[in-house]
């Protein structure tokens, strides 16, 4: 396969958080090599349209997404798989929404509240914005030790020993936010400390299902009371520091331990679960001095150096570095075309940009959840349907999503840059042998008359035809204003087969049209 690598182009080379995408790549590029693919590593700045042509100029299959941040900013980590899902190309690791909700801290704790996944208290972030809920001092939790984090930046940027403060009341801690911002990435908040013991726990998709990697517990080595057990900066980067060298982890535990390593498991699962996360994702705990374990980040995009956390994980589990990778691809794809069926022998189907005013259109046969949304909104839209048929399509989508291969419904989806243009729903007539039924077509006023809905009726065609129909009815009223809608599929070669006098009402009949397909 024709595999791109791509990463953030990296500002600062002194820098060795910076430097590390730079290792990730290399050693992922050749796993990669050695697994027979060929790959092209590309880095990444601000310039979307030059990662878009990058990408299509070497034909990429799929991109292996490594990229951090851009222009050295973290809050800007979910553009690059957005624009990947409006290429319609698979790629690995998480979603853009998964991406965005649980690299911006407080979203993500906001969530693990909201589905009673334990994490510590916060207050901010700083400077205030919406849609952030601020949590402030109560009564439970004055003159309690606060660590100061960056909202959005990760790999420990701006931890350090100044991190952690003793704060009675909000104007110290808002005073601190204040003061630290611009070290922490424009955005920062302040989270109860939890002084105990600190874990960590990767999650990897299997070909059998998600994979819970062993638990790895952070040790503070020499650690006297007068220093604070954090990673931060220097424990991470700082191959000269104490800190760096006294902060090994370890996946041996007592027996007495085996209660709070379950644990950890199902709350790392439950996070996967929550934030819909994919191919491979990090969770990280801290456990206070009750056993109490509490979630201090989901990170979706964990680093992926041989010698990091994850890899030792993977090795933990006598999974290889190699075979770690072939998974990650194999997940990405595995995702991409799930729903796979026979009768629809891709997830998508693209259409080459110069296909006429209908530029980078692609197909998607798989219903997702805002699909129910989107076609009501659609719909609505085109001013054409009324209220009740209105929610009888949004009914069939909702069928098809809760039903998935069981229900009798069939979508195609016509999207372009994610934008719903258009949508056929089709299945087979009950009872019957090779007849199929065309409940639904339907363009956004955008995208009409440019053809749309002739590819998506020819498309509907080939489908059945591949799936063995024979024929297939559409139904549409008689009415005046739906002379249009009659003379399309006449034109399409479509035959009147009968008239039903005043079906939908008194003065609407109904018009039944098919044509043979094979």
């Amino acid at each position: 396969m024709r595999i791109a690598v791509i990463h953030n182009a990296v500002i600062n080379k002194d820098s060795p958080d910076e430097r590390d995408v730079l290792i990730q790549a290399d050693s992922i590029g050749q796993a990669l090599i050695s697994l027979g693919h060929k790959v092209q590593t590309i880095a990444c700045g601000l310039d979307l349209n030059d990662i878009l042509s990058r990408i299509r100029k070497m034909d990429a299959e799929i991109v292996f997404n490594l990229v951090e941040s851009l222009e050295n900013r973290g809050r800007l980590i979910h553009l690059v798989p957005s624009l990947l899902d409006t290429m319609a190309i698979p790629y690995t690791g998480a979603s853009a929404e998964s991406m965005f909700m649980t690299s911006n801290k407080v979203l993500a704790k906001e969530r693990m509240e909201q589905f009673d996944l334990p994490t510590p208290s916060w207050i901010g972030p700083y400077p205030k914005a919406h849609p952030y809920r601020n949590n402030f001092l109560s009564s439970e939790n004055q003159s309690q030790c606060w660590i100061i984090k960056s909202v959005w930046e990760h790999a420990s940027v701006g931890l350090d020993k100044n991190s952690i403060i003793k704060a009675s009341d909000s104007q110290i801690i808002s005073e601190t936010l204040k003061n630290r911002v611009n070290q922490l990435g424009g955005s920062c908040f302040a989270e109860r400390f939890i002084d105990g013991r600190e874990f960590n726990l990767s999650l990897l998709s299997g070909p059998d299902g998600l994979l819970v990697l062993p638990v790895a517990e952070i040790l503070f080595d020499g650690y006297g009371h007068e220093k604070h057990r954090i990673v931060d900066y220097r424990a991470k980067w700082d191959e000269s520091s104490f800190e760096y060298h006294h902060t090994p982890r370890t996946f041996l535990f007592d027996k007495e331990d085996a209660t709070l390593i379950s644990h950890l498991k199902n709350l790392a699962v439950r996070c996967w679960e929550v934030f819909g996360l994919q191919g491979y994702a990090r969770i990280d705990f801290r456990v206070d001095i009750n056993g109490q374990p509490w979630i201090l980040e989901v990170n979706a995009n964990p680093c992926l150096s041989p010698d990091a956390g994850f890899a030792a994980g993977a090795k933990q589990a006598g999974i290889s570095y190699r075979e770690v990778v072939e998974q990650i691809v194999k997940a990405a794809l595995g995702h991409f075309f799930k729903g796979l069926t026979e009768s629809s022998p891709k997830r998508i189907k693209k259409y080459p940009d110069d296909s006429g005013p209908i530029h980078a259109l692609n197909f998607r046969y798989e219903i997702e959840k805002k699909d129910c949304e989107r076609v009501r909104r659609m719909l609505n839209n085109t001013g054409f349907f009324s209220s009740a048929e209105i929610r009888v399509a949004a009914e069939l989508v909702g069928e098809s999503f809760a039903k998935g291969l069981q229900s009798c419904y069939r979508f195609i989806m016509a999207e372009q840059y994610g934008r719903l243009a258009g949508f056929t729903c089709y299945g087979p007539t009950p009872c019957t042998e090779a007849n199929y039924d065309l409940y639904w077509i339907a363009v956004h006023p955008d995208f009409q008359r440019q053809g749309l809905g002739q590819k998506l009726l020819k498309e509907t065609e080939d489908l059945i035809k591949a799936d063995g129909g024979k024929r297939l009815y559409v139904d549409t009223s008689q009415k005046p204003q739906y002379g249009g809608t009659r003379a399309f599929y006449e034109s399409k070669g479509y035959r009147l087969e009968a008239v039903l006098d005043d079906f939908y009402r008194p003065g609407e009949g109904k018009a039944i049209y098919c044509k043979r397909l094979l």
